[in-house]
């Protein structure tokens, strides 16, 4: 009975150490060109907001003496920073690429194409 009961103890001890062998590896021996450190993110200030690009759809209109681009479907519109760049597409449906300032409601502009 004992002589079993070793057996079984001996051979579960083994199962463990075989499933967790392989992660303390990678923990221990990193592959090459991985460090065992995470780099660290740069820490944001109260206010900063990582901006993607992003695509706005609508026409290009004239808001107050500035142009906008109005979403009709959303009932929105954006004021944007690139005046002249909206210039040449007044009146135009139009994709506009860049990324936004949602307090001021801005596009920052980086790239309008007819659309």
């Amino acid at each position: 009975m004992r002589k079993s009961l070793g057996w079984i103890l001996g051979l579960a001890a083994l199962v463990v150490a075989l499933e967790f062998s392989p992660r303390l590896a990678a923990i221990a021996y990193p592959a090459p060109g991985q460090d065992q450190a995470q780099p660290q993110q740069p820490q944001q200030q109260p206010g900063d907001q990582a901006q993607q690009q992003q695509t706005f759809t609508g026409k290009i209109a004239k808001a107050d003496g500035k142009f906008v681009l109005e979403n009709t479907g959303a009932k929105t519109s954006y004021t944007l920073d690139d005046q002249d760049k909206a210039k040449q597409f007044e009146g135009q449906n139009v994709k506009v690429t860049g990324t936004l300032d949602a307090q001021s409601k801005m596009i920052h502009v980086s790239d309008i194409q007819p659309g």
